[in-house]
């Protein structure tokens, strides 16, 4: 390596020109030759050399970006590898799978956690979605400001300065949310109970989930006998192990702006002389976006539901960044790719972590299977 970095830099760039170029001729005449063999013409063969040539930077960049690393992958997760240890991978067979399958308690709580987050985060998401899609679906004014402002959070995704200014606004004491919460509560007492109410459900469910995690229902059960929270009771979002799991899914209903704008496109390509036959019969909005509209929806929330099932069994940043330092509440949202990373990064158990890759692989592909062979019951294709 060169002293200097600016200089290396250039040689690194250099050569990495370099090999793409070689790259592209090296398949373009693979292609041209293997054309030549087959007896094409020298037309096909000029052709088949163009078509490499500009597709090899993808084809070479797919092999050793994707293809390498997952064969690594699949080896190294039969194998005992630690990156901290000079010995080199020792082989084992399937003793990874059945550690994680069998003995893996701290994986089979990160699939609860992940479970709770995808059964209570995925819907109110697509809840969310659906509801302002339909509220921008009518011409109002201002009707593309808020689109932008409703996308704006996917543009700014769970970078690490968006997480914190989360974290501090779901503080307990000065966090705006709960300031809001109070506010509103304080003004109108009636909704107080409702906020009360909340608070009690959301805590029971998690708390018994927390149970199933752990095995222990102790939580659960001091949280039924201290009865219904006190009428000052606010959330406390990112302080007890009763509520973390409910701040990442605030943070995914935060983020449905991709989902709303499938489902505006969904709902732009209702055919509008429907609403307007089932409005001289007398049918009301509700009726008529429930017989409608909701079911010429169906393959946009399927392919939300895909997405987003996807992405909830995936998710990592909001976990990462709100209590990876604080050890007390990482059990109650790990999930597992939080895990994976934890096995993997933190404690290099890299043989380890790629078996756990491969079951999770395994879990999303089997569950997005029963998705795609379960659609035709539900999914309605008549108008597309």
């Amino acid at each position: 390596m060169l002293k200097n970095s600016y200089l290396d830099l250039i040689l690194t760039a250099g050569l990495a020109v370099i090999f793409i170029i070689a790259a592209c001729f090296g398949l373009g005449m693979l292609a041209k030759w293997i054309a030549k063999k087959s007896g094409k013409s020298s037309v096909k063969q000029e052709n088949a050399f163009a078509g490499y040539f500009f597709a090899a930077p993808w084809i070479v960049g797919f092999i050793i970006f994707i293809i390498i690393p997952l064969a690594f992958s699949l080896y190294w997760s039969f194998t005992d590898y630690r990156v901290t240890a000079k010995d080199p991978a020792n082989w084992i067979g399937v003793e990874n799978y059945a550690t994680i399958l069998i003995k893996d308690e701290s994986f089979r709580a990160s699939i609860i956690n992940t479970l709770y987050l995808t059964v209570i985060g995925l819907p109110l998401q697509m809840a969310a979605a659906l509801l302002l899609a339909v509220l921008l679906n009518r011409k109002i004014r201002g009707e593309r400001f808020f689109r932008m402002g409703f996308y704006l959070p996917v543009i700014l995704g769970f970078n690490t300065a968006v997480l914190l200014c989360w974290r501090l606004m779901l503080n307990t004491g000065t966090g705006i949310i709960n300031q809001i919460i109070r506010a509103v509560t304080n003004a109108v007492p009636i909704l107080s109970y409702g906020n009360r109410a909340i608070i009690f459900v959301q805590e029971v469910i998690t708390a018994f989930f927390l149970g199933l995690s752990s095995g222990k229902f102790n939580l659960l059960n001091k949280v039924i006998e201290a009865g219904f929270p006190a009428a000052n009771r606010v959330p406390l979002w990112v302080q007890s192990p009763l509520w973390s799991k409910m701040s990442v899914i605030l943070l995914m209903v935060w983020g449905c702006g991709a989902m709303m704008l499938i489902f505006l496109a969904g709902l732009n390509n209702v055919p509008r002389e429907l609403h307007e036959s089932a409005e001289v019969d007398g049918a009301s909005k509700w009726h008529r976006f429930w017989k409608i509209s909701f079911p010429l929806l169906t393959p946009y929330i399927f392919y939300n539901l895909v997405v987003g099932l996807i992405n909830s069994l995936q998710i990592f940043e909001p976990i990462f960044v709100l209590y990876r330092d604080n050890q007390p509440l990482v059990s109650s949202t790990i999930s597992m790719v939080y895990y994976l990373w934890q096995k993997s990064f933190s404690h290099f158990e890299i043989g380890y972590g790629s078996a756990i890759s491969w079951v999770i692989l395994i879990i999303i592909l089997v569950i997005t299977l029963i998705q795609f062979k379960l659609q035709k019951r539900w999914v309605n294709y008549d108008l597309y």
